[in-house]
């Protein structure tokens, strides 16, 4: 059998306690962070690592694994779309991972999806090259269709540079 990625729907606000419990029974799971920049005491940026995906948790297992990974506390069960387990292809795992690590204070949009519809998108910075359904580029947004899951993944890229600077002088304050 071959394994595939799933997402596993998880009680509210639970998405790190399931994916630590998955680690440590060495289930290969993903729960994709954002990095959010909001504003703290005294007009400092201050980082917090949210869940992008509200009480969603990817997992990389055969289908034989399902009843396992079902019997886990806070996970509710597996994601369906006509009454299968929805299968994330790698390649999308794969996105959410280069965007995630490219872009902050990503939003969500939930979205029809055609999934023939596929484009390679080249450009310079500070946008990468991405593999996968772009529904949109304008000057400083950028949108990435998950044809599985029927999301869009959406970042501002003007702010990209702020933040990256804002992040590098907290990291030299906590160095200092």
């Amino acid at each position: 059998m071959q394994k595939h990625w799933y997402a596993v729907y998880t009680k509210p606000k639970c998405e790190k306690k399931v994916s630590a419990v998955l680690t440590k029974k060495k289930i290969e799971n993903y729960c994709p962070l954002n990095r959010i920049f909001q504003e703290g005491l005294h007009d400092r940026k201050k980082l917090q690592l949210e869940p992008l995906f509200p009480n969603f948790v990817f997992v990389h297992i055969m289908e034989s694994e399902m009843p396992f990974v079902k019997q886990q506390n806070d996970i509710i069960n597996f994601v369906y779309w006509l009454g299968r387990p929805v299968e994330i292809r790698s390649m999308e795992i794969e996105n959410i991972q280069e965007f995630i690590d490219s872009y902050s204070n990503i939003q969500l949009e939930k979205t029809q999806v055609s999934l023939n519809k596929m484009v390679r998108v080249v450009n310079k910075a500070p946008i990468r090259e991405v593999d996968g359904n772009v529904i949109t580029m304008l000057s400083n947004i950028v949108k990435v269709t998950l044809p599985s899951l029927g999301f869009v993944l959406c970042a501002n890229t003007a702010d990209e540079v702020f933040e990256v600077e804002a992040l590098q002088l907290g990291v030299r304050n906590l160095v200092s």
